[in-house]
């Protein structure tokens, strides 16, 4: 695991969200990964915004070799475990970015941004440009965000800006000619409030091939 020091506050925000509490995710990886690299030939593959380490583990045991990215020390070390306990630890190496002031080095047949939406400050844009700038010829970006709360949520925490299909493809401005849009489509999913209250929210989907 390679570390690069992340400067405050979004890294001490993010740490403290892990620190502070056991573990944060499922521990399953997200099913849109799933449903959009479930057909790609393994290769190299960079995780975005890995947290505890589910998409990675998922694409190591599929025979893709991973680097895991996060900005949290505490969510890295337990990624490496799971990894470990997996049986995958060799094929996924961790480094620790904040995408944005520091990203990794290197090309990959797949780079995947799940959820980089953040009550702190991000750089988006940067942040995807750069994405797609670390894909290698014939390879793919794949990019999940949240388009909006969920449905139950009556009272937003913080504000936010939920990017819609074409305003990403907006902000990646990728040169004419050189991608192609495999998918582009908004997913409902089912979801539920802490106290219990049903509902559903959307993710909008992107899934790029460069040429």
């Amino acid at each position: 695991m390679t570390d690069t020091p992340a400067p405050a506050p979004a890294a001490e925000f993010w740490e403290a969200r892990y620190r502070d509490t056991g573990r944060v995710w499922s521990g399953r990886p997200n099913r849109l990964l799933v449903e959009e690299a479930g057909g790609l030939t393994p290769g190299t593959a960079l995780d975005l915004g890995c947290g505890e380490g589910a998409d990675a583990v998922w694409l190591a045991s599929r025979g893709w070799r991973v680097t895991g990215v996060d900005i949290s020390a505490t969510a890295l070390e337990r990624a490496a475990g799971h990894a470990a306990e997996a049986g995958v630890g060799d094929r996924v190496a961790w480094e620790r970015h904040e995408l944005g002031p520091s990203f990794p080095e290197g090309s990959f047949d797949l780079v995947s941004a799940h959820y980089l939406q953040s009550p702190v400050a991000l750089d988006r844009q940067g942040v995807l440009r750069a994405a797609a700038r670390a894909v290698a010829a014939g390879g793919t970006l794949l990019v999940v965000m949240h388009a909006g709360w969920p449905s139950w949520q009556t009272e937003p925490p913080f504000e936010a800006v939920f990017p819609t299909l074409d305003g990403v493809l907006a902000e990646l401005d990728l040169p004419e000619g050189e991608w192609t849009v495999e998918s582009g489509r908004t997913v409902r999913s089912p979801s539920v409030s802490p106290e219990g209250v049903e509902g559903f929210r959307e993710d909008n989907v992107w899934r790029l091939r460069r040429e």
